[in-house]
């Protein structure tokens, strides 16, 4: 049985960070039920997004990687049937999922003290850029300010250039948090029998990834800024050129033993043991010298032949893949990071699977992103009940659009 078998969760997300919440639920066994509607089709749905990620295919891949063993059903929001119809669900359902700016799900009539009326054991995450308290609760963002807001780009890239742009990470990386707080409150359900409002700022999500950089201030007064590939400790750090077209490998070195180690494998080039590279805190202090000292040697290799040469060694070095190095790697292969699945029009996809393997309750993709709609029939039908002549009349008069 799945870990998560027998709960159901309404899912109002789009673009990535609110599919990616749902998408690890449903990779545990939740019924995720996916609420569209032409009025807000979900952005990579969309025809403009073929021109962001280059093709029509490209965006297709994103939106059926994202929302992976889910459901759709088409519901307009806007209508006072629609939302009727929404409560209707949410009475047969254990979480309610939106990722809407602040203040959305209110005005549609569907906020958290609504709902618990509804069911009093709901559990409902908003996940919100900024919170949905606080002067800045209503302010519209993306991943690139979410990025920028939460001191994550500040502190990403190469000293004396521009701070970061944060992508897609910015998103996926608080959807994952997000799951992780609905679970505990499921947990909290199981053990109390009680619901609760998680009132989720992927912004704050974002900057406890930067922790000891704001302790850094608290403590020290230091304010931190970019400093490219170079670590705090550690020299060698970086990512070095490679034999071939654009190929690199990242070399990380911690203490004396492992840069005894690099140095055996590059031959003992006597121009290791000079005493600029004699300890840890001297080649750190001399890092650009040692920069090209490592690259003149890795520079004759391709990136697997220094990974295997420096892997064998003992000295944690991997090359920096492309997409395609990643998906054809022999390693994630072995371990099926990337799942195939049959879609009833794109054919077969490749989307990514699970990244946690469980011995009892093994987590799966067992099905491709749902069509637009694909399953009214079964929600409305089955689950509410409704006549099976009232779904076309409810299409017709554009509630189930």
């Amino acid at each position: 049985m799945d870990s998560l078998s027998g709960v159901r969760i309404i899912d109002f997300t789009r673009y990535a960070a609110g599919p990616q919440i749902t998408l690890l639920l449903a990779f545990m066994g939740a019924e995720v039920i996916k609420v569209e509607s032409m009025v807000n089709i979900d952005h990579f749905r969309r025809e403009e997004a073929a021109v962001v990620f280059g093709s029509a295919r490209a965006a297709a891949d994103c939106f059926n990687s994202l929302n992976a063993n889910k459901m759709s059903v088409t519901l307009n929001l806007t209508t006072a049937e629609g939302v009727e119809l929404a409560k209707r669900l949410v009475q047969l359902s254990d979480v309610v999922v939106d990722n809407f700016r602040g203040g959305i799900m209110d005005k549609l009539g569907l906020s958290y003290p609504v709902l618990r009326e509804i069911k009093p054991d709901i559990i409902m995450l908003s996940a919100s850029s900024h919170g949905s308290t606080g002067p800045e609760s209503r302010y519209i963002a993306y991943a690139v300010t979410m990025g920028a807001l939460s001191g994550l780009s500040e502190v990403t890239g190469y000293a004396g250039g521009p701070p970061v742009i944060m992508r897609s990470s910015a998103d996926l990386r608080p959807g994952t948090a997000a799951a992780f707080a609905i679970l505990a409150a499921l947990n909290y359900r199981q053990e109390t029998g009680e619901g609760q409002f998680i009132d989720f700022s992927a912004r704050e999500a974002l900057s406890c990834g930067i922790g000891e950089i704001i302790m850094d201030y608290t403590m020290n007064g230091r304010v931190r800024s970019r400093n490219g590939n170079r670590d705090d400790i550690m020299a060698p750090h970086n990512c070095y050129h490679c034999k071939g077209e654009d190929k690199w490998v990242s070399i990380a070195i911690s203490n004396d033993e492992e840069w005894a180690a690099l140095c055996q494998a590059m031959g003992n080039p006597a121009c290791t043991e000079e005493e600029r590279f004699g300890d840890q805190f001297s080649r750190w202090q001399h890092q650009e010298e040692l920069d090209e000292l490592v690259e003149a040697w890795t520079i004759n290799y391709d990136h697997y032949q220094v990974m295997e040469m420096l892997q064998r060694a003992g000295v944690a070095a991997v090359p920096s893949f492309s997409n395609e190095e990643l998906f054809n790697d022999h390693h994630c292969r072995e371990r099926e990071c990337f799942t195939p699945v049959q879609h009833p029009e794109e054919g077969e996809l490749y989307v990514l699977a699970p990244p946690w393997k469980f011995s009892a309750t093994p987590a799966s993709v067992t099905g491709p992103a749902p069509l637009f709609g694909e399953h009214n029939a079964y929600v409305f039908g089955e689950l509410l009940g409704m006549p099976e002549e009232e779904i076309p009349k409810l299409v017709a008069e554009k509630i189930l659009y």
